[in-house]
């Protein structure tokens, strides 16, 4: 069961592509299912996989102290699917749950096959990039107006 064009069209890393391209990739994705309970992801794993909620809900964070819920069409993972770097959170399947999942080596290959597409999820992984150093760099300035301001 691929995953619809539409649904990959909401994920921010992919939001830059073509429909043919997203139809494409969409069709590497594996249903995955997970019963209500059931960790889904541990933080400190390895994160070589990427994941949108077809049906369902879970939890991110420690079991009784969600920082976060997610449902249908929600996503996570996908920094880990670029790095293969190490889960940064818990998630929890906290009803039954339905994802479509794909591995960091599948989606690797794609890219190989399409390096177009490598060049666009690199222009989007900058304006992700620049917007968190605009944020920090906003706190900065107010930290020191404050400190500032006490002298």
């Amino acid at each position: 069961m691929a995953v619809p064009v539409d649904v990959l069209r909401r994920v921010p890393l992919l939001s830059g592509l073509q429909d043919e391209e997203l139809a494409e990739l969409g069709a590497r994705f594996r249903e995955r299912v997970y019963d209500a309970g059931a960790p889904v992801v541990s933080r400190g794993s390895s994160g070589a996989g990427f994941f949108i909620i077809a049906e369902g809900e879970a939890v991110v964070g420690a079991p009784g102290r969600p920082v976060a819920r997610l449902g249908r069409n929600d996503f996570f993972g996908e920094i880990a699917l670029i790095d293969g770097g190490r889960r940064s959170a818990d998630i929890t399947a906290e009803t039954n749950l339905r994802c479509w999942g794909i591995a960091q080596r599948e989606f690797r290959g794609y890219v190989k096959q399409h390096p177009e597409v490598a060049w666009t999820l690199l222009e989007v992984l900058v304006k992700r990039l620049r917007a968190a150093e605009r944020a920090v760099g906003g706190a900065d300035r107010a930290r020191r107006r404050r400190w500032r301001s006490r002298g």
